[in-house]
């Protein structure tokens, strides 16, 4: 009996409710077989009990689904539901509640996707320019084949034949401009050649005239314009016998 009763003071004191009070333990995986074993039993039924405990006081719908490491299933539903009813109902107030966001994360992906897709595209389109630039200028023809090489000659001819086209039109187009610009030209030296004969008329009208003089000696007709019957800049010759030089008269005074 004093045994027994000195155990109890002992476990009374408040040195044993020191030792025997719980203490924070570190969250990590439990390394021994057997205390893990015993913790997810423990462990297991206390969140049971809480579930149920929820259920009943709150009026919840509680669905509980745990799987050991050995792949047991342990499950709880209230006893008004199952567990794959509350599921059901779950993923159904899921898809209404995300429905627009769902619908826009689809669209961001397919739009992901195309742009993906048009992103290979153009490094394939890039690849193959660069390859056909290569052959069109004689390189890297050693792994073409037969049929390549003839495909290859016959883009290299409808290039060439393209090519001459084009500048068979440019100078077609020159052509019919120089031959427009010849045509304003000869109008322009007729009109001049009518207002050279106008003035040669005046000025043989002046000569005739009593006292009348002419400042200017006119050149033969045939030589004023050339075989291209153009008028000629220098078939007037100024009259030097009418106009001396300052610095002669000059000299003469002197």
């Amino acid at each position: 009996m004093e045994f027994s009763s000195q155990i109890t003071r002992e476990e009374g004191s408040p040195s044993s409710q020191r030792k025997l009070g719980r203490g924070k333990i570190e969250i990590k995986r439990i390394e021994n077989t057997t205390n893990r074993q015993v913790t997810f039993c423990k462990r297991r039924n206390g969140l049971l009990k809480k579930a149920y405990e929820l259920s009943v006081l709150c009026d919840a719908e509680v669905a509980l689904i745990v799987f050991s490491s050995r792949g047991r299933l342990y499950e709880y539903a209230n006893h008004s539901c199952s567990v794959k009813g509350t599921i059901d109902r779950y993923k159904k107030a899921s898809s209404d509640n995300s429905g627009a966001s769902s619908a826009a994360e689809a669209n961001a992906q397919y739009y992901q996707q195309e742009a993906a897709k048009l992103r290979n595209q153009i490094r394939t389109v890039t690849e193959n320019n660069r390859l056909l630039s290569r052959h069109l200028m004689g390189e890297g023809l050693s792994s073409l084949n037969m049929k390549d090489l003839k495909s290859l000659e016959n883009k290299l001819e409808r290039g060439i034949s393209r090519i001459r086209s084009k500048k068979n039109e440019l100078l077609f187009a020159e052509i019919e401009f120089m031959q427009k610009r010849e045509v304003e030209l000869h109008n322009n030296n007729q009109f001049l050649r009518a207002k050279i004969a106008e003035n040669e008329r005046a000025q043989q009208s002046m000569s005739l005239m009593p006292g009348g003089s002419s400042e200017y000696e006119l050149a033969p007709p045939p030589q004023s314009f050339d075989s291209r019957n153009y008028f000629q800049v220098n078939a007037l010759q100024p009259n030097n016998t009418h106009y001396s030089r300052p610095d002669q008269t000059t000299l003469q005074l002197n």
